[in-house]
């Protein structure tokens, strides 16, 4: 019986669940946690499932051949084992994989349908009326004279650009790579990323966390975008410059911003975001990893690669995702 190492900074309960749930969809592995593990048992370990694991303990297991993580974001992983690979010949690089499940796109798609649904029909302008008691009805362009962008178009990238589609936005994306996605107008390339923006109403960020996205919605860049469209972020916090947000926020060049991740989270008590009128602050609650759906994908790529050593798809390093 094989063994697979399980290394993650998850609270004690969580951590137990996901080893159950594992260890019943893969009775012929047995996961252990690192401490358990004589050296000369941890140099046996080819795989290793992980949650936001300590790099140290990691290298104490030297010969993995693949990383499998239970989240789909991995910046955090990808510099520590691309140095762990500097040190290693070509044929033994350790590979990284990340969490690939449908159910967190559909997920995804529902956040991103639902709070666009949010900002095209003025709920924020309406709740603020409530507030002051005003009864006033506001005007609301239909769907399809809503110019919808979505930034990203990975797995949950395009789940969320389909949900758009069926409520007959008008949707375009941006992507790294050229796309070819009927009934969208796909941009690619930094050079045309300007004219994305300048012609959206409401910008979706799903991008992935790389050293090419870091701060790459700063001011004169999201400046393009016509006044008084409206901001979703639910990739992550870093992506956006966050002073250059508020700054556009206080002009109205961006009339509102719902944000689900942040550069610290929890986000700070003393944050200007929390109280700033026209944004909405949400827990990073946009696309949960789902336990069961998620550990079913995880014991599939794992019982694959037992049976014929075939990896699944793994993160391109260089890229970060």
């Amino acid at each position: 019986m094989s063994k697979i190492v399980f290394i993650s900074t998850l609270e004690r309960t969580e951590q137990q669940q996901w080893m159950t749930l594992l260890t019943k969809l893969l009775p012929d592995e047995t996961i252990v946690l690192p401490e358990m593990f004589s050296v000369a048992e941890a140099d046996q370990v080819d795989i290793a499932i992980v949650a936001n694991p300590d790099p140290s303990i990691l290298q104490q297991f030297e010969n993995l051949v693949w990383v499998q993580s239970l989240w789909a974001g991995v910046e955090a992983l990808v510099p520590s084992i691309s140095q762990h690979n500097q040190q290693l010949e070509k044929s033994k690089q350790l590979q990284l994989v990340r969490l690939l499940d449908p159910q967190m796109a559909a997920t995804m798609a529902e956040a991103v349908l639902a709070w666009t649904l949010y900002l095209h029909r003025n709920m924020p302008q309406y709740a603020t009326q409530q507030r002051q008691k005003l009864w006033q009805q506001l005007p609301c362009a239909t769907a399809q004279d809503t110019r919808v962008t979505v930034l990203g178009a990975g797995e949950l990238g395009l789940a969320s650009i389909q949900a758009l589609l069926q409520q007959n936005y008008t949707v375009s994306c941006w992507s790294r790579s050229q796309k070819n996605i009927a009934g969208v107008h796909n941009y690619c390339s930094l050079q045309q990323l300007p004219e994305a923006l300048a012609n959206t109403d409401i910008l979706i960020n799903l991008l992935p966390l790389t050293t090419a996205t870091k701060g790459l919605l700063n001011k004169p860049l999201l400046a393009n975008l016509p006044s008084g469209a409206k901001l979703i972020n639910f990739s992550r916090g870093p992506v956006v410059d966050h002073p250059a947000l508020l700054e556009l926020l206080d002009s109205g060049q961006i009339s509102h911003a719902v944000l689900d991740v942040f550069e610290q989270e929890p986000l700070a008590e003393a944050s200007r975001l929390w109280q700033h009128p026209q944004i909405t602050v949400l827990p990073h609650i946009s696309a949960p990893t789902n336990m069961n759906t998620a550990a079913r994908v995880v014991a599939d790529n794992i019982t694959q690669y037992r049976r014929n050593q075939t990896l699944p798809t793994t993160v391109n390093l260089g890229q970060g995702y």
